[in-house]
This record gives structure tokens, C-alpha cells and sequence, in this order.
């Protein structure tokens, strides 16, 4: 077995320390990805923030010695599809802007086919193994992440975070990984995902017809996918989409794909996947411990 290797701490210059539990960080979109500032090893470039990656991840083009990385044996998740070919490394301390947190592993994968078509220095990906310690507030309004540290049955250990109300709740199943929610499209019962970086929400093609009498395909797209396969997928505006009585959508941009290989991948039978356009609808926390998503309402607009 090879050997691990250190790696100093990711630090997010940006971010604001709210209280010793709390902090804030300024995020940009790029396309529809929610992307962080970070600097690792005297290297200074960008993380995407995705629910739908299983680990923390590491772009092996800016961090070498792959003798230092132990070869795993199953294929890393995220970022929409299967990621191939991934070393894991050891990270005696990840330093979130004054929250150390202590003996991570990365799974350390070429990200280079992200770079080049986001035209952008990715460092990596921060998934599922570093978000469940925190309440998680993705806030499309200010395009700021707050993370709060949660105990063990997910009460935040500060418990004057947010000056906004929340409005509405609902509960969701954590199937390895993956959030999970029920829903209706067209009064048609689906199970859902939530993922942060499904730049466009995706809906399995072979979903009963009936949920789609309401999507109104506008073009064809090529999809770039995570390991740099290509994938041509149908797009268009779907309609009719809730969670409960309360919480409902307006018309949502959304593709038509095969959810097969990825809900393989994920180990969860899925007919579909709400991604930016959920969260540019709703201003969500994520309490993994709890299971519960939390909504808070954009203000309006005169």
C-alpha cells in the first residue's frame, strides 16, 4: 500500500468568521456551478461546492506525487457523472477559515476536462464527507454559502445564525450520500435529488409520460460530462413541479437524459435531479443530520 502524504490546510481567504461556529463565504457562479476561492499548498484557485459528490476531492493536475496516493478501487462520485481513475490522500487538517477539521481523505482525480470548459484554475471539489458536519445555507440572493457546525443529532451549536425567517420545511431520506426527496410532477409522485452542482435540473426520459405532458422541449444540448464524456440530451421548460402543498416551482429549465448509470453509480433509483434552478428558486439549508432541507423567501421584488 502507498504511502499518504500530508496536505496543509485549504484556507478560504474570503470568508467572513461569524462566530466560532459559524462562517460565511462569498461564492461566484460560473455557468451554473457555485464555486469558492481556496488556497492549498501555495496554490491559489477554485472549489466547487457539490452535494452530489460523495468525498472531498482533489485535482491531481495541481497536486502531484501520485507514489504518495493510494489507488482506490471504485470509481469516485459527483459532478453529474462517474469519475474514473482515483488515488485517495490523506488530509491531516482541513483549515475552513478557523474550522480545522482533522484526518480527511481526498480522493484525488484529473479534473482537467472541468477546467478547460469553465475556463478556470479548479483545485478540486468539496463534497458530502466535509458538508455533513454543518448546517449548510445556499443563498442564491447574496451568493454567499454559511456554514454552521451542527452536534451529532444536528443542532447547531450556535443558534443565532440566520437573520432571515424560515418559512417551510420538508424532510428528505440521505440514501448514501444523496439527498433525496419526494415530489410531483404533473401530480405524478417522483423521488428526487437535490445536487448543487446539476447545472440543469435532469429528468430519467423514461419517466412516466404523464409527468411530461407539461415539458416543453426547446433544444438539443451537448453536455459535457464529469469524467469528459459527451453526452446529447433534450432541453427544455418543465413545469409542475412540487414538493408538498407549499413548496412549488415556477417553470424550470431542465433536460431530458438516461438517470440509468448515474443512479447505478449512486446506488438510488431516481427520476430526476433538482439542481441550479431549484436553488435559484428557493434559498435552502441543508441539516444532513436532521435530514431536513429549510427554506428561507427571496425578498420581493417592487
Amino acid at each position: 500500500m502507498a504511502n499518504t502524504k500530508a496536505t496543509p490546510p485549504i484556507i478560504f481567504p474570503k470568508a467572513e468568521v461569524l462566530n466560532q461556529y459559524t462562517t460565511r463565504i462569498p461564492f461566484k457562479l460560473i455557468d451554473h456551478l457555485i464555486v469558492v476561492e481556496a488556497e492549498l499548498q501555495d496554490n491559489k484557485g477554485n472549489f466547487i461546492i457539490d452535494t452530489g459528490s460523495e468525498a472531498l476531492i482533489l485535482n491531481s493536475v495541481h497536486f502531484e506525487n501520485h507514489y504518495a496516493f493510494q489507488k482506490k478501487e471504485i470509481n469516485a462520485t459527483g459532478v453529474n457523472q462517474t469519475l474514473d481513475y482515483s488515488f485517495e490522500k490523506k488530509i491531516d487538517e482541513f483549515n475552513l477559515n478557523g474550522f480545522r477539521l482533522t484526518n480527511k481523505v481526498s480522493d484525488v482525480i484529473n479534473l482537467s476536462h472541468i477546467e478547460q470548459t469553465k475556463k478556470i484554475k479548479l483545485l478540486g471539489i468539496i463534497g458530502y464527507s466535509i458538508l455533513k458536519d454543518y448546517e449548510i445555507f445556499i443563498d442564491l440572493h447574496l451568493n454567499q454559502l454559511t456554514l454552521t457546525k451542527v452536534d451529532k443529532q444536528g443542532n447547531p451549536l450556535n443558534d443565532k445564525v440566520y437573520l432571515e425567517k424560515i418559512v417551510d420545511s420538508l424532510d428528505f431520506k440521505l440514501k448514501k450520500h444523496t439527498i433525496v426527496v419526494d415530489g410531483f410532477i404533473n401530480n405524478q409522485k417522483v423521488k428526487l435529488g437535490i445536487d448543487t452542482a446539476a447545472e440543469f435540473n435532469q429528468v430519467n426520459k423514461s419517466i412516466n409520460k404523464k409527468a411530461l405532458q407539461y415539458f416543453t422541449p426547446k433544444k438539443r444540448l451537448k453536455l459535457h460530462g464529469a469524467s469528459g464524456k459527451n453526452i446529447r440530451v433534450l432541453a427544455g421548460k418543465l413545469h409542475r413541479v412540487k414538493l408538498n402543498d407549499n413548496i412549488y416551482f415556477g417553470p424550470m429549465y431542465t433536460v431530458l437524459t438516461n438517470l440509468n448509470h448515474m443512479n447505478e453509480a449512486f446506488g438510488v433509483q431516481l427520476d430526476g435531479i433538482l439542481g441550479y434552478e431549484f436553488f435559484a428558486q428557493k434559498r435552502t439549508i441543508i441539516n444532513y443530520k436532521k435530514e431536513k432541507l429549510y427554506f428561507i423567501d427571496y425578498p420581493i421584488s417592487y
